[in-house]
């Protein structure tokens, strides 16, 4: 027991209580080590802003400018930085800071632009100069952070404050962190570390790493007893490894990094515990200069003062995590909820003081806002005060004593968050895995639930909450905003000054002007934006408020960010299908227009009833109401030379300029082979080789043709597929019997028939359309009936009837098809043939306005 104990002992305060005070003081101290180490990073980006408006270079370009200034003055990065805000004049010293957060993938930070991608983001004039409208400083309510650092130090100064660095850790991994905030400046320049523990089974396990990154750091976690490893040639032998030349220590040695010149010195040094070499020390840098007497020297009392904070890190009779903490993790890292692995950590007498963290569940979360693999090497204690003499502690201590699991109901627990005392109930259950307890709980707090459904809030949504307080210049994102950004949460929020190198430049001076109604005048925006990102453009929405004074200054801004890349990109899809739908209806529109005229030039609708020979003949065209397609349906009435009448009725399949051009060539074709003397199915047979050989398409049609002849009053026809025709006579319907005959273009050796019929006076007899008698989803018979029973109504007891009726009677209100018709009437003794204007009912020749 050390000398403070020992007066704790003395004293009258409860030594839980005194365990509490000194836990609050760690808390307090690592706050402010965040503290220090985000205003740290925000002066480099600030810094690298000033360096790229002066000189219009890259982002690291401007790091490089600013580390080779530093060097070449003898100066740390941080003081150089401060030089280029402006804050300090050259020579001035300052205490030491922070450097940068190492990226993801541990690389150094001029590899990187400010906003995290892979490439430069920034635009080409670099990040906006002091007094724009994105710099922060016009905004915030005190912009001059506390100044730390010297400009140079000597050995005893770097020992001297390495040593009361390292006073008070707690685990390797913040060893090795501190480690290289002071060995990263003159005149180490080291630029990453990495401490191996030496196992009993000859294995290094990694114990600690800072700028390595975390895939490098995932590799060389367990190393085997190999040979060709430089830290394990060092615990063997307790010798250090200097490899100042890196092509020939690669022959030699297995070296860490994805590249072997990323780091292109590097130094491995025994850590001795008495005889005993403990574990060996790696600094890394990425200078080329060779370690000099001097400098090794002063590496060597550093590895002197980690071997004695990693005593205190293991002054337990705690074990190290070893393989078996390793699968642990690997398991808890699949799971939904908070669960920890720990160890116990005894006092020379034996009993458990507290416990250490081996494992945690990326659920598990402490009162300073760590989560999981960060509470890793961390004590209970540290990072849950008031667990001390608790039920939950009590039975922490007797399952590891008994091994009986220990299961609690719901327990208060209390805790101080950011300054606020809170209460929270929870679930605690624990069980004994070897020496260790694997502990897990569940939380009970309407705010905890509340919490999960914000968080499944923002997931679902793809929104998340920013919030910038400008008086302590702090800003914070929720999680689902670093995933719209896609941005690496270990670089933290981005600042005012990186966005402009985000935004595509046409969305910026909008953007601009957004930010200037927001942070100078107070005014809520919802603004979109489109941002570059590494998985591409995304379209962003930015709604945020102001929060003022009493003098109507903005003091805090809040706000979410939404993520409408899905929506907008639906909506870009669907008004290119609108437009193309739109350029496609007109070019079908002209189409049809083109197809209709042609049309009516070519079968003209006659204004009455047409008088050929002895007989009536009413017509009716009605295309359907698709307003872009034109059918081919046709149809024909002429007087021949010899008195007799031809009629023909046909169908072309399809729609538009070609069903209209077969159409044409079937109705001219089809009457010249008739006048010149062909018989009905011969004309049927060349027309069926006319639509084979015409066409590339292979166009089909459906024809009937007929020849009446006054002298018998006999109606001779032939049908390629076609309706057959529909007779009424006195009030009664009946479909005539079709010859043998096939739809035109089906076939080679097609084969037709002719059938007879000889019309009574009174009669009436219909070719037509499938249009007429067809509906979807129908049978035909059902079309046919429909026909007979209209007909036989409209024409009853030999009747004139009118066309316009019968089709009322037939169409419905939505015809999807065109529709001709023709009425062949017969009329009655005496009754006349109603004449068309030249006579032809009378005898006389047939009239132009007769031929059709």
């Amino acid at each position: 027991m050390t000398s403070e104990s020992d007066q704790d002992r003395k004293s009258t305060v409860v030594p839980q209580v005194a365990a509490l005070a000194k836990m609050v003081a760690k808390l307090r101290a690592e706050n402010e080590r965040l503290e220090r180490l985000a205003s740290t990073t925000a002066v480099l980006e600030r810094a690298k802003g000033v360096v790229m408006a002066q000189t219009g270079c890259s982002s690291a370009a401007a790091y490089a400018e600013l580390t080779q200034r530093a060097r070449t003055g003898g100066r740390t990065l941080a003081e150089e930085c401060w030089i280029a805000l402006g804050e300090i004049p050259r020579g001035r010293f300052v205490p030491t800071a922070r450097r940068p957060p190492e990226s993801q993938d541990g690389s150094p930070p001029e590899r990187s632009s400010p906003d995290g991608s892979p490439h430069d983001a920034s635009p080409p004039d670099g990040s906006p100069p002091e007094g724009s409208v994105f710099d922060s400083a016009r905004y915030t309510r005190h912009s001059t952070p506390r100044a730390a650092g010297r400009r140079s130090r000597t050995e005893a100064d770097l020992l001297s404050g390495l040593g009361e660095a390292l006073a008070g850790v707690t685990g390797t991994q913040e060893l090795a962190e501190r480690l290289l905030d002071n060995l990263a400046g003159p005149p180490v320049q080291a630029d990453a570390v990495m401490i191996f523990l030496a196992s009993a089974d000859g294995t290094l396990e990694l114990g600690g790493h800072a700028g390595t990154g975390a895939a490098t750091a995932a590799q060389w976690r367990s190393v085997p007893p190999v040979s060709g490893i430089a830290a394990l040639d060092v615990v063997r032998t307790g010798e250090p490894v200097w490899m100042e030349d890196v092509a020939e220590a690669a022959r030699q040695y297995h070296l860490i990094g994805e590249s072997a010149q990323r780091w292109p010195t590097r130094a491995w040094l025994p850590v001795t515990n008495g005889e005993t070499v403990t574990a060996a020390l790696g600094v890394l840098r990425t200078v080329g200069t060779p370690f000099g007497p001097g400098l090794r020297e002063l590496l060597h009392r550093v590895a002197q003062l980690c071997a004695g904070s990693l005593h205190m890190c293991d002054g337990s009779s705690a074990p190290p995590p070893g393989r078996d903490a390793e699968l642990v993790q690997a398991v808890f890292d699949a799971l939904p909820g908070p669960a920890a692995l720990l160890t116990p950590l005894r006092s020379p007498a034996g009993e458990v003081e507290d416990f250490r963290i081996d494992a945690a569940a990326p659920h598990s979360v402490d009162v300073a806002g760590r989560h999981g693999h960060q509470l890793v090497s961390l004590r209970v204690l540290e990072c849950y005060p008031t667990m001390a003499g608790s039920p939950a502690w009590h039975g922490f201590l007797g399952t590891l004593e008994t091994g009986r699991p220990y299961e609690s109901g719901p327990l208060p627990y209390e805790e101080v968050v950011a300054g606020v005392r809170r209460l929270s109930t929870y679930s605690v259950r624990a069980a004994r895995l070897g020496n260790r307890l694997v502990v897990t709980w569940v939380g009970h707090d309407p705010a905890d639930r509340q919490q999960e459904l914000l968080a499944d809030l923002q997931r679902l949504g793809n929104l998340g909450w920013t919030d910038w307080n400008l008086v302590t210049d702090t800003i914070t994102w929720s999680p689902q905003v670093y995933a719209i950004f896609d941005r690496d949460r270990a670089l933290g929020p981005m600042t005012l000054e990186e966005l402009p190198g985000r935004l595509l430049p046409e969305d910026l001076p909008a953007f601009a002007r957004a930010v200037q109604s927001l942070l100078g005048d107070g005014t809520p925006v919802d603004h979109p934006f489109r941002c570059m990102t590494a998985t591409g453009v995304k379209h962003l929405r930015l709604v945020a408020e102001a929060v003022q004074d009493a003098h109507g200054t903005p003091v805090e801004v809040r706000g979410f960010v939404q993520d409408l890349t899905a929506q907008r990109r639906a909506e870009l899809a669907l008004l290119e299908s609108q437009q193309a739908v739109l350029a496609q209806r007109g070019v079908l529109q002209a189409e049809r227009t083109v197809a209709a005229r042609l049309q009516h030039a070519l079968l003209p609708h006659p204004g009455r009833s047409l008088g050929l020979a002895d007989l009536q003949v009413n017509v009716a065209y009605l295309p359907s109401h698709d307003d872009l397609n034109v059918g081919g349906d046709w149809y024909s009435a002429v007087e021949m030379p010899d008195g007799c009448v031809l009629f023909a009725v046909g169908d072309v399949a399809g729609h538009g300029i070609d069903a209209v051009a077969t159409m044409a060539q079937l109705r001219f074709t089809a009457k010249g082979m008739v006048f010149t003397g062909s018989s009905l199915t011969g004309a049927l047979h060349r027309l069926n080789t006319l639509l084979l050989h015409t066409h590339e398409t292979h166009a089909t049609a459906t024809l009937v043709l007929g020849r009446y002849d006054p002298a018998d009053r006999c109606l001779t026809w032939a049908q390629a597929g076609h309706l057959p025709p529909l007779l009424v006579r006195r009030g009664k319907t009946e479909l005539l019997t079709p010859p043998e005959g096939i739809l035109l273009g089906a076939t080679l050796r097609p084969s037709f028939g002719e059938a007879a019929c000889r019309l009574e006076p009174g009669d009436h007899l219909l070719l037509y359309t499938d249009g007429l008698v067809e509906r979807p989803g129908e049978h035909l018979d059902v079309g046919f009936g429909r026909l007979a029973d209209a007909a036989g109504t409209e024409y009853a007891k030999g009747g004139t009837g009118s066309l316009d009726a019968l089709l009322t009677r037939l169409l419905p209100d939505e015809q999807l098809d065109d529709v001709c018709l023709l009425d062949v009437h017969l009329p009655p003794e005496g009754g006349g043939c109603g004449a068309g204007p030249s006579g032809a009912g009378s005898g006389a020749g047939p009239s132009a306005g007769a031929q059709r």
